[in-house]
């Protein structure tokens, strides 16, 4: 990789000017007037030399000899080292995009390796993702969407960058939660799951005797020690987990493996009772198993009540490592939103001296939450906003923009609900993951920039000049290029970089904003050229512009999870 080139080569100019070590930083510059590259070495440099960053720099320029990929080198106050590539480097590009072999195909696992964009970066690095994990008997809401828009989008950079991934789902089946649920439906059998818990949930707050029930229900379920109430959950297990896999499809995730709580909970004990033997544990009020986090500054949590029933923390520490033993993973990473963060890192602290290997390959990354205008959502008292519910009503906004569209009933009604999840998929990963959302109904489904169906019509608008230039006969070609080229060869160029750089900090939103700018300068192009112009001779040139975008375009939204329109 060029980039890589230029910090060598860099290296080797410093040396000539100082014996300092760190990090020389080579960054694409944010203004596309100070090149291509840029570096801040002369000013790292300055305090320990006691030199003008400026004078540094010129030193550093002074004894590098120009390779053929750079077409020049400038010095820029207060002492960045600006570097332009060259003309050829741009159109080889090109060329290189234009060989995709799966052109106009979806990236996927099995034709990863040939797309462009992808790497080898992370090849025999086998990666373990959990996330949505919604509990049954209860709604799938945008706090679940949440977790699997940014779970989707990371798995696919990860694997785009040859990683080998497992999805996981870790469903909650069993806890206070379902017992809830179970007592409030057995009350009233025509309430839905979603209105029984409710129900649950305000006779065990108000209700004494309803209390008790409940936490004596929850032990049955645990258990599995009464015939009635395991018929009841029974169903009610089936029925959500068909739902959840109808939302999975609509979603475009499919899961490796489903692991739920009742499966971990046994073990999950076991591994607490033995850490309480070790001294990892210890015995707090009504016989309750805790782990002081005190002891690592931070609180203490309850590992086993005082039920003898394993709580979240101690199935968590054996899914662990049950994910272990299924899948040798090099890394675990856990999506969850971000008010369960302080629960982790309690939870880490105790699998650091329970499983200090795994605690090693475990990371955890806490979302943001989501919010209509309207304020928070809250499950316990059933003001919640259902996935269902925030699809629904961002495909009526949809429907009315493109009601006038000449084009099958079916077909406009399919291209609808695409574009809907392209907008609310756009919004959520638009923003760094731990930024908390107000979703914009409005601006979310735009046509005119930053959102995601501004993306899709930008790729639907190219594969319409594509479609034209067939017909006119103009084959791409990069036989006659302009004397000049623009910036939407330059901004094409550092997709993989992009992509790099999004899997490494684990963040989609860089390629969100790579993305939204590489489809503006695009219309901007398309706004001031002819492209397909049989008169024209870089009319060829043009066209294997467009083709060279329409592919970016296509592979980066499927990093995003977001359908890319042939037409819209």
């Amino acid at each position: 990789m060029i980039k890589n080139e230029m910090r060598k080569i860099i290296e080797k100019a410093v040396k000539g000017v100082s014996s300092g070590d760190g990090p020389i930083l080579v960054e694409i510059p944010k203004d596309i007037k100070n090149g291509d590259y840029s570096t801040n070495i002369a000013l790292a440099l300055s305090k320990k030399l006691g030199k003008n960053p400026v004078e540094i720099a010129k030193e550093i320029v002074g004894s590098i000899k120009k390779p053929e990929f750079l077409e020049n080198i400038e010095v820029a106050a207060p002492g960045f080292i600006n570097f332009y590539l060259s003309k050829e480097v741009f159109v080889e590009n090109v060329e290189g995009i234009l060989k995709d072999k799966n052109f106009g195909k979806n990236p996927s696992s099995r034709t990863r390796g040939v797309h462009y964009g992808a790497s080898n970066n992370l090849k025999n690095q086998k990666v373990i993702i959990e996330y949505t994990d919604p509990n049954i008997l209860k709604e799938f809401h945008i706090g679940h969407l949440m977790s699997n828009a940014i779970g989707e989008s990371l798995s696919r950079i990860l694997e785009f960058s040859g990683a080998k991934i497992k999805r996981v789902c870790y469903q909650s089946d069993v806890g206070l939660g379902i017992a809830k649920a179970v007592f409030g439906k057995m009350q009233q059998p025509d309430l839905l799951w979603q209105s029984a818990y409710v129900l649950g949930t305000k006779m065990y707050d108000e209700d004494a005797t309803a209390k008790e029930a409940i936490t004596k229900l929850n032990k049955k379920i645990f258990e599995r020690s009464d015939k009635a109430v395991n018929k009841v959950y029974d169903e009610g297990k089936k029925w959500s987990l068909a739902h959840f896999e109808k939302i999975y499809r609509k979603l475009g995730t499919k899961f490796d493996s489903f692991i739920f709580e009742s499966e971990v909970a046994p073990a999950g004990k076991k591994t607490v009772e033995k850490g309480l033997l070790k001294g990892i544990f210890e015995t707090g009020e009504k016989g309750a198993i805790v782990f002081k986090g005190e002891n690592y500054g931070l609180h203490t949590r309850v590992f086993i009540n005082s039920e003898g029933l394993p709580t979240y923390e101690a199935k968590e520490l054996a899914l662990a490592k049950i994910k272990y033993d299924t899948y040798r993973y090099d890394q675990s990473v856990i999506i969850t939103g971000n008010e369960v963060n302080e629960y982790f890192k309690v939870l880490m602290a105790a699998m650091s001296q329970i499983f200090p290997d795994l605690c090693k390959k475990t990371t955890h990354i806490g979302h943001g939450m989501m919010r209509l205008p309207e304020g928070k959502m809250s499950s316990r008292t059933g003001n919640i906003v259902t996935f269902e519910f925030l699809l629904r009503e961002v495909e009526k906004l949809v429907a009315k923009k493109v009601a006038d569209r000449d084009m099958p009933q079916q077909e406009k009604e399919k291209m609808t609900e695409n574009v809907a999840m392209g907008a609310i998929k756009y919004s959520i990963l638009r923003q760094s993951i731990g930024s908390d959302i107000i979703y914009d109904f409005e601006k979310s489904i735009s046509f005119e920039g930053d959102s995601g169906p501004y993306l899709q019509y930008s790729y639907a608008r190219a594969n319409s000049v594509l479609r034209k230039a067939k017909q006119e006969t103009v084959k791409a070609s990069l036989k006659k290029v302009p004397v000049k080229i623009g910036q939407l060869e330059k901004m094409m160029w550092h997709f993989p970089e992009v992509i790099e750089k999004a899997g490494a900090e684990s963040q989609p939103h860089i390629i969100v904003l790579y993305l939204t700018e590489l489809a503006r300068e695009f219309n901007n192009y398309y706004a001031h050229n002819k492209i397909v112009d049989t008169t024209d001779e870089f009319s060829p040139y043009n066209v294997a512009l467009t083709q060279a975008f329409s592919l970016i375009m296509k592979n980066g939204l499927w990093l995003l999870g977001i359908e890319a329109p042939e037409k819209m």
